[in-house]
C-alpha cells in the first residue's frame, strides 16, 4: 500500500514543477512586460523632469524561471500491513469515477496558499491516504472479514475438542470385575497347588483346570462378595465356601492341612471348595461305617447330563469308581450347565436364577463388561 502512494506521490511532484514552471514564467512575461511599460512610461517623461530611463535589460537572470533538479526516486519501504488484521483489497488512492480529480485540485488549489510549499508532498500523500481509505471502507463494507488471529483461535479451539473427544473415547475406563475378585485369585493360585484337591478316586479336577478354575471365585463373589470374613448368622456359614464351617471341616481331613481347618482363611477355605466342588462333579468313593467302599455318584454320573454337558449319553463305568462321561466337558454351553447344576447341589435352596447366573459369570470371566454381568454383579450385596 505505501509503495502504490509513493509511485503516485511522485508522478504527482513532476506534474506540479512543470505547472509551477509555467506559471513562475508567466509571471516572468508579466514582470517584464511592466518593465517595458514603465520604461515607456520614463521615455515620455524624461524630458521633462530629467530622471534617467531604468535599465532595459528586465528582470535579472537569477529571476528567471530555471527546472528544477529532478529529485532522486525514493525507495519505498515495505509494506505494513493494517492494524485491523485485515487484507485490504482496494486500491489506497482510489478514488470515485464521479469526482476523479476532487481531492488533487484541492491540492493543487492550496499550493499558493501559505504553508502548503514547505509540506506539500506530506500534505497530498496524507490527502491520498484518507481519500483511499474511505474508498477501501466503503468497498469492503459489505464483506466484513474475521480476522486471522480469530480464525487460528478458533482452529486451535477445533483441534483440541477433538483431541479430546479422542482421548475420552480411547482412556475411559471399561467396566470390570470388583478389586476383590483379583485378590481372590491370587489366593486361588495358592490353593490349587494342594494336589489333593482333585477327587477320589477319579482324580477330576475341574475346580482347579486352567480353563475352568474362576469357578471359584465366582463361587465366593456369589455367596459372600469374595470376603474370607463374611459370616452369616443365620445358616452359620463364615468364609468364602457356601458351605458350613463343620461341612468344610469333614472334607478338610482329605486334604492332609498342617493346622486345624479355619474357614477365615482363604486359602483353606479355597482349598476345601476345590475339593467339594471336584467331588460334586466326578464323584467320589468313601468308606463306609462298616468298612466298605461306598461310591458316591457325581454330576457326570448320569446319561442326561452328559447330553447336556458334552452332547453325547456316553458313561464310563469301572469298578469301584463313580461312572464319567465319556467325553470331557470343553464347550463353553456344557460348562455353564455344569457350573450351573454343581452351584444348585453345593448351596441348598439355590434358585435357578442363581445358578443361571452363575453360569453367566462363568462364562464371561474375560468379559466383564458384558451387560448381563454388570446387571448380575448390581444385584449382589455386599460385592467389594
Amino acid at each position: 500500500m505505501t509503495n502504490e502512494f509513493e509511485n503516485f506521490n511522485d508522478r504527482d511532484e513532476e506534474w506540479l514543477r512543470e505547472l509551477e514552471l509555467r506559471a513562475t514564467d508567466l509571471e516572468n512575461d508579466l514582470f517584464d512586460w511592466r518593465e517595458a511599460h514603465a520604461r515607456e512610461l520614463a521615455d515620455s517623461s524624461y524630458g521633462r523632469d530629467g530622471t534617467p530611463p531604468r535599465s532595459v535589460e528586465g528582470r535579472p537572470g537569477m529571476l528567471r524561471a530555471q527546472p528544477r533538479p529532478a529529485q532522486p526516486r525514493r525507495t519505498p519501504p515495505p509494506p505494513i500491513p493494517p492494524f485491523d488484521d485485515e487484507p485490504d483489497n482496494a486500491a489506497p488512492y482510489a478514488i470515485e469515477e464521479d469526482e476523479p480529480d476532487d481531492e488533487l485540485t484541492s491540492v493543487i488549489g492550496n499550493a499558493g496558499r501559505p504553508g502548503w510549499p514547505g509540506a506539500s508532498a506530506q500534505q497530498r500523500t496524507q490527502a491520498l491516504i484518507d481519500r483511499g481509505r474511505r474508498s477501501a471502507s466503503r468497498a469492503g463494507a459489505g464483506r466484513a472479514r474475521m480476522p486471522k488471529s480469530r480464525k487460528g483461535v478458533m482452529v486451535v479451539a477445533g483441534i483440541a475438542a477433538v483431541i479430546t473427544i479422542a482421548a475420552l473415547f480411547i482412556f475411559r475406563s471399561s467396566p470390570g470385575w470388583p478389586s476383590s475378585v483379583a485378590s481372590v485369585q491370587s489366593q486361588i493360585e495358592t490353593a490349587c497347588k494342594n494336589p489333593n484337591v482333585a477327587s477320589e478316586p477319579a482324580q477330576v479336577n475341574f475346580a482347579c483346570g486352567k480353563d475352568t478354575s474362576q469357578v471359584l471365585w465366582v463361587f465366593s463373589l456369589m455367596t459372600s462378595g469374595n470376603n474370607a470374613k463374611f459370616s452369616d448368622t443365620k445358616t452359620g456359614r463364615q468364609g468364602l465356601e457356601p458351605i458350613t464351617p463343620a461341612q468344610g471341616g469333614q472334607v478338610a481331613w482329605s486334604l492332609n492341612l498342617h493346622h486345624p481347618y479355619n474357614p477365615m482363611d482363604p486359602v483353606d477355605s479355597l482349598q476345601v471348595a476345590a475339593r467339594a466342588i471336584n467331588n460334586i462333579i466326578g464323584g467320589a468313593t468313601l468308606t463306609g461305617s462298616n468298612g466298605k467302599p461306598v461310591v458316591q455318584p457325581g454330576l457326570e454320573s448320569n446319561p442326561d447330563n452328559c447330553v447336556k454337558y458334552t452332547g453325547s449319553s456316553a458313561i464310563v463305568s469301572h469298578a469301584g469308581f463313580p461312572s464319567q462321561c465319556a467325553q470331557p466337558v470343553t464347550s463353553t454351553t456344557g460348562q455353564a450347565a455344569l457350573v450351573a447344576d454343581t452351584y444348585r447341589q453345593w448351596v441348598v435352596g439355590a434358585t435357578a436364577a442363581a445358578a443361571y447366573d452363575v453360569g453367566v459369570l462363568f462364562s464371561n470371566a474375560g468379559n466383564p463388561g458384558n451387560p448381563q454381568v454388570q446387571a448380575i454383579l448390581k444385584s449382589l450385596p455386599n460385592v467389594r
